[in-house]
């Protein structure tokens, strides 16, 4: 797969957090393949998409949250057509019958264990009808449909892991240098004008803690605080039933939010050309691609991590700084924050992306200055690329044990404390 290829698959528009808004469009797919409205609906959830499912207000419910109202909201009220955005369009009059239908104790979630990160399975069920919808590695990835106990649709393990690009910084530098992005240009500019709209929303209206406002209104005339600030807000509005489009980044509504918004300010604020711009998120989002690619969509590693570094370095790299200046910033920003953990989605995300950006910002006046981390310091290594890979293995395997303690905290179930005792 060409970087264009990959850009087209990932820069996508979703509704919402993109967890609930998967197990909505597995859920209406399910109900689809039923043929009449379910009696009961069964969800095998693997513990990430529990994690990042659980506290987010769930857009086009009229502030409602979690995951039981994702699974009926998508099976009642949703076309699985539209994919991410399946949600812009429901019936908000007929929310009550989704709300009668968990009340009734007609939706079963379970814990799927022994799957990949990011495992949906919905079985939905009408007398002696049932169908049954699975989606694995991303968010709208169907591999397997049943119908009556009967195999309709299967991907093999061979076909189910889609085409995968290979990654380098020079590679990704040199295209975006370069290429003709004529193809991609509208992609391109819906972030432009997608993303940047919902953090003008974000601090324009009161949603979750306002921490973008709160930015804003801090006694810091740093003009990076007002990057920090909107791409903050994105996240406040988005996090908290929002209704407005976001194209994302790795999956990630707030990934897609922090890669761009930062660099869309800057760009406009200083009157950069409207190709150096298309140039630079071009840039910004193939590193962010890049760092999580071998981390994967979800894990304990809080991916606004990686799209601030990828930021931060698009900022480098529409001023025209030497390359050695824009992967310093990475490496800097990357050395210091990637312990931040992701326990799941909701308003607090939007600190983890303030959190970040600062960071990416003095990470890359670090290097302007030639005071970069050195090779050996801590988990720093002797180029980008392998300190990329450094980062993945430990966000992969490394904080996978951490990742069982989070989603268990986050459930109140300290039982899970007897294992290391």
């Amino acid at each position: 797969m060409d970087y264009k290829e990959l850009i087209k698959r990932e820069l996508i528009p979703a509704f919402g957090c993109t967890e609930p808004i998967a197990i909505a469009f597995a859920s209406a797919k399910a109900s689809e393949l039923l043929g009449k409205k379910p009696e009961k609906i069964i969800a095998n959830l693997s513990s990430n998409m529990i994690k990042n499912a659980y506290s987010v207000t769930v857009p086009g419910t009229l502030g409602r949250k979690g995951i039981e109202i994702s699974i009926v909201a998508g099976a009642l009220l949703a076309d699985s057509s539209k994919k991410l955005e399946l949600l812009s369009t429901i019936d908000k009059s007929r929310l009550s019958e989704c709300d009668d239908f968990i009340k009734e104790g007609r939706v079963e979630l379970n814990l799927a264990k022994g799957k990949a990160n990011l495992y949906i399975e919905i079985i939905t069920i009408n007398e002696d009808n049932s169908s049954k919808v699975v989606v694995e590695d991303s968010h709208t990835n169907i591999v397997r449909m049943e119908k009556n106990g009967e195999v309709i649709f299967d991907k093999t393990s061979k076909d189910n892991n889609e085409d995968s690009c290979s990654f380098s910084f020079n590679e990704i530098y040199n295209f975006a240098r370069t290429c003709d992005y004529n193809d991609i240009k509208n992609i391109l500019q819906k972030q432009i004008d997608y993303n940047l709209k919902i953090a003008q929303e974000g601090l324009d209206n009161d949603w979750g803690s306002n921490i973008g406002r709160l930015v804003l209104e801090m006694d810091n005339k740093a003009y990076f605080e007002k990057l920090v600030a909107f791409a903050a807000a994105g996240s406040d509005a988005r996090m908290n039933g929002c209704e407005l489009p976001v194209i994302i980044n790795s999956g990630s509504g707030n990934q897609g939010i922090t890669t761009s918004v930062p660099l869309i300010l800057y760009a406009k604020d200083y009157k950069y050309k409207e190709d150096d711009l298309y140039r630079a998120l071009i840039f910004s989002n193939l590193i962010s691609l890049y760092i999580k690619d071998k981390i994967g969509k979800l894990s304990a590693y809080c991916g606004v991590v990686s799209a601030s570094s990828a930021v931060f370095s698009s900022i480098a790299f529409i001023k025209g700084e030497d390359k050695k200046i824009i992967k310093d910033t990475i490496i800097n920003s990357l050395a210091v924050n990637s312990g931040i953990i992701c326990d799941g989605a909701k308003s607090s995300c939007a600190m983890k992306i303030a959190s970040s950006l600062r960071n990416a910002a003095l990470a890359y006046e670090q290097a302007k200055h030639y005071k970069s981390f050195k090779s050996g310091d801590g988990i720093v290594k002797d180029s980008l690329d392998k300190t990329i890979e450094t980062v993945a293995n430990i966000a992969r395997y490394g904080m996978k044990k951490t990742d069982e303690v989070v989603l268990n905290e986050m459930l109140d179930n300290r039982d899970y404390i007897k294992d290391f005792e």
